[in-house]
């Protein structure tokens, strides 16, 4: 994880255009500079949450950090238009995937390992509640996080709604689902929803969602790793499109 500590430094940053993904501030602390810090993080739509002095000194390993710690993407973000483009420029039919507060940054860059290798062309992620393209997703993707799009939006199902007026299908795993994850026409526009470690894919993220799919399984566990899922899934449209 990257971090900048300190009061100046961080508004250094915010001023200076610097992906910032979130802001720490020790609870109770006051002052111009952090009232500062709040404005630029509400201008810019950056997450500035209060945190304990333990959290802190976790974050960053200045023991001067002036009650604040700011958490640095590594990735310059794309839009939605050019993710698409992308598709377009190859004449091959959209392939997405959507991370639905996915918080594990290990999770995160194996998807995006997989996603590039079976031939993805971007992914969206909201900004917040979601693990930030950082240092560490980039390490678990063996780099590819550095060849893949992705779009950072305000709201998951806004995003769906845009795709869904560009003619994109939605596809979404769900345990109790009647569909299964291999009788889907994946050779549709598609995007793939990827849900979180504990909680799965929101409920109102769900409801929008064309088609819900399981992936069947035996034995007494009903759920597999958010990165495996997603693999087994993406691994059939790569499949369908390829072998047909």
């Amino acid at each position: 994880m990257n971090i900048i500590a300190g009061r100046k430094p961080v508004i250094e940053a915010l001023n200076a255009g610097t992906p910032v993904e979130k802001i720490y501030i020790l609870n109770g602390a006051h002052g111009e500079p952090l009232d500062t810090i709040r404005r630029l993080a509400r201008q810019k739509n950056i997450l500035c949450t209060d945190a304990d002095k333990h959290l802190i000194e976790k974050l960053s390993r200045d023991t001067n950090t002036q009650g604040v710690v700011a958490v640095i993407g590594t990735k310059e973000y794309a839009d939605v238009d050019e993710i698409l483009a992308i598709a377009a420029s190859k004449n091959e039919k959209p392939f997405l995937l959507l991370f639905d507060e996915i918080e594990d940054p290990h999770n995160l860059g194996a998807l995006i390992r997989t996603a590039v290798c079976l031939g993805a062309h971007g992914g969206i992620i909201p900004k917040h509640n979601a693990a930030p393209v950082n240092a560490t997703v980039a390490k678990t993707s063996a780099g590819a996080s550095s060849l893949f799009p992705i779009a950072k939006v305000t709201n998951i199902v806004a995003a769906i709604e845009e795709l869904k007026e560009k003619g994109v299908w939605i596809v979404g795993s769900d345990a109790r689902a009647e569909k299964r994850f291999t009788e889907v026409d994946y050779t549709l526009p598609i995007a793939l929803v990827i849900g979180n470690e504990g909680k799965g894919i929101r409920r109102l993220v769900k409801e929008y969602c064309d088609f819900l799919v399981k992936i069947p399984m035996a034995g007494s566990f009903d759920s597999l790793n958010a990165s495996v899922a997603g693999a087994l899934v993406m691994y059939e449209v790569f499949r369908k499109r390829t072998f047909l």
